[in-house]
């Protein structure tokens, strides 16, 4: 009984994450031969592969909706509200591919995003113009990542990682950055937090911003009896997040509960996360099948 309820909790995540063509996209990903970005020892794949990766998602799109002509890119051409899960889908297989997938097809994915950044500009609502391929802006939508996936991995990955391995993890996305045209992308911690301090200047909470954190945290397109498990991810995203972005985007914090109840929880769900995508005890969680994001 308990095989056959692991095994259809895992399928449901699966298909949330990974979309409809997500059983043949793995297999492309991890059956391919060829060499590969990053070999099975990088910290990318350690972290990447991590159910973390659940909680660390949610914390990047709030953090990343804190730059006025990042949100308004988003808020006008990614149709998030319309079509959040295949907007997640799709930043999943992006993920996938370039950690795990071969060098050919993860080019070709920084290729096809690249493609759509160059198409995607406009204004915000002051009149300011923005370029979604502009290498300023691409490198905030990067900074805010990796630091989202790092400190979710920190706390809720089943193996943290020392200060030399996140070093690393840092130096291994700036690789796809790159790729992706970021200009000079962080290549250790220290870089990264200073580059996170470079655009605070930048940042501000938008009515686009704060009306993106209301649709994440508090009208999710989920079925009401799941709501409670992802409010339980939220609540870690939002208690991840640093205390000025919190600020910014009028979401308060409680100590007291965050310490007893949120946490804890965040690490019950992931552990239940990780148990369900991994197919059978026998079974590594390294394994490819078994990988949240991996796909």
């Amino acid at each position: 009984m308990l095989t056959v309820v692991r095994e259809q909790l895992g399928q449901a995540l699966f298909r949330r994450v990974a979309g409809p063509d997500g059983p043949a996209t793995r297999a492309r990903i991890h059956h391919t031969p060829g060499p590969r970005w990053f070999g099975p020892d990088r910290p990318i794949r350690t972290v990447h592969g991590d159910a973390s990766m659940f909680i660390g998602g949610l914390r990047a799109l709030l953090l990343q909706s804190l730059h006025p002509l990042a949100m308004a890119a988003v808020a006008g051409h990614s149709g998030y509200r319309g079509d959040p899960w295949g907007r997640l889908q799709r930043t999943s297989t992006f993920l996938a591919v370039t950690t795990f997938g071969t060098a050919a097809d993860a080019q070709r994915a920084v290729d096809t995003v690249r493609a759509i950044h160059e198409r995607i500009r406009g204004t915000t609502a002051e009149g300011v113009p923005y370029h979604a391929a502009d290498p300023r802006l691409l490198g905030w939508v990067h900074a805010a990542e990796t630091d989202s996936f790092l400190r979710a991995h920190e706390r809720f990955g089943a193996r943290p990682l020392d200060a030399a391995g996140y070093d690393a993890y840092v130096a291994d996305t700036a690789r796809v950055a790159d790729a992706l045209g970021v200009s000079d992308p962080p290549r250790d911690r220290r870089e990264l937090s200073e580059r996170l301090t470079d655009y605070r200047h930048e940042l501000r909470a938008t009515s686009e911003a704060r009306a993106a954190a209301r649709f994440l945290l508090f009208r999710p397109p989920l079925p009401l009896a799941v709501r409670p498990f992802y409010g339980g991810l939220a609540a870690n995203a939002v208690a991840l997040l640093p205390a000025w972005a919190r600020g910014m985007l009028w979401l308060p914090r409680v100590p007291v509960v965050e310490n007893l109840a949120v946490r804890p929880t965040g690490q019950a769900l992931t552990r239940t996360i990780r148990w369900a995508m991994t197919p059978a005890a026998s079974t590594p969680l390294s394994a490819p099948s078994a990988r949240p994001t991996g796909l």
